[in-house]
């Protein structure tokens, strides 16, 4: 669709990533590629457009890229976590902090609010320190709407990160 999408297409490390993956929890689509495939039909469905749509897309295709390279016997935490490795490719392709800090915490919702339901515990420091960390919540917000709505998926963390929006008058 662009540019970057080319240089993307063409990369080895994204066509090996796109084809990782079989069904489970959270995917029962299996590879990569067909969730990205998911999500790049949810952009068009929802009728984004210009600049944002170019964000949204570039997002999708690379943010679960990188978990067939998730070193299985360490812990799945900082430069092992999926999203970060997949923030450290994105980083040859953009310098944007908005999209980075996007792919790099797409998870980051989910895991607060399954701890928060683990723990009975509001985890209200994760969230503001999570937050914080975000350049543009629109642009995040609008990410886990659209990751979040794929089969297989929870819609519940998307209506509590919504809720701990509004109710932090963060804009969403």
């Amino acid at each position: 669709e662009n540019a970057l999408e080319q240089r993307l297409a063409v990369d080895l490390v994204m066509g090996e990533g796109l084809g990782w993956g079989k069904p489970r929890r959270g995917h029962p689509e299996g590879a990569i590629g067909v969730h990205v495939s998911h999500l790049l039909d949810t952009i068009d469905e929802w009728g984004e457009q210009g600049a944002r749509r170019a964000e949204l897309r570039f997002i999708a295709l690379v943010h679960d890229t990188l978990k067939g390279s998730v070193k299985e016997w360490l812990p799945r935490t900082g430069e092992n976590h999926h999203a970060m490795r997949a923030r450290r490719f994105a980083e040859n392709f953009t310098s944007d902090e908005r999209l980075l800090a996007t792919i790099e915490l797409h998870d980051r919702p989910y895991a607060i609010w399954k701890r928060m339901r683990r723990t009975g515990d509001p985890q209200q420091d994760a969230v503001a320190g999570m937050i914080e960390r975000v350049p543009d919540l629109r642009l995040f917000m609008r990410f886990m709407e659209i990751d979040g709505s794929s089969e297989g998926k929870d819609p519940e963390p998307v209506r509590w990160f919504r809720a701990e929006l509004v109710a932090r008058s963060a804009p969403e």
